[in-house]
This record gives C-alpha cells, sequence and structure tokens, in this order.
C-alpha cells in the first residue's frame, strides 16, 4: 500500500497544473500540461487529461507512484 502524502490547500480549490507545480512533481506549466495530456496523472483514480480540473480538497492525486490527498 502507497503512503498518502496529506497536503493542505488554503484556498477554495487549486487547478491541476498549478497543484503539480506547488507540489514539486514539475516545474513548469509546460511539463505538468505534458505528464497530464500523455495520461500520466489520475484524480480520484481516473486518469486526468484536463490541465484547469479543478482539484478540491479531499481529492486523491496519483502520479510517479505518490499519491497526495487535498486537505
Amino acid at each position: 500500500m502507497q503512503e498518502i502524502e496529506k497536503v493542505k490547500i488554503t484556498t477554495e480549490f487549486i487547478k491541476l497544473d498549478q497543484c503539480l507545480k506547488w507540489l514539486a512533481i514539475v516545474g513548469s506549466g509546460s511539463e505538468a500540461k505534458e505528464i497530464i495530456i500523455n495520461e500520466e496523472v489520475k484524480v480520484n483514480g481516473e486518469i486526468e487529461v484536463r490541465r484547469g480540473r479543478k482539484i478540491y480538497p479531499g481529492y486523491k492525486i496519483e502520479v510517479f507512484d505518490r499519491v497526495f490527498e487535498i486537505e
């Protein structure tokens, strides 16, 4: 079982591409776009290809064998 890394946001939501940058998974928006369109990111267990997807507290993001839970 993978360890879930809990991450707190202070806003109502964060967009997926911004979230990946904030989590230091990628260094730029273009890198975020690339891994999203290559179907390497899952939101709540489903592959997500929309980089503007709104991520709310309670959502889980899976990328590169890491799992993050947004609080």
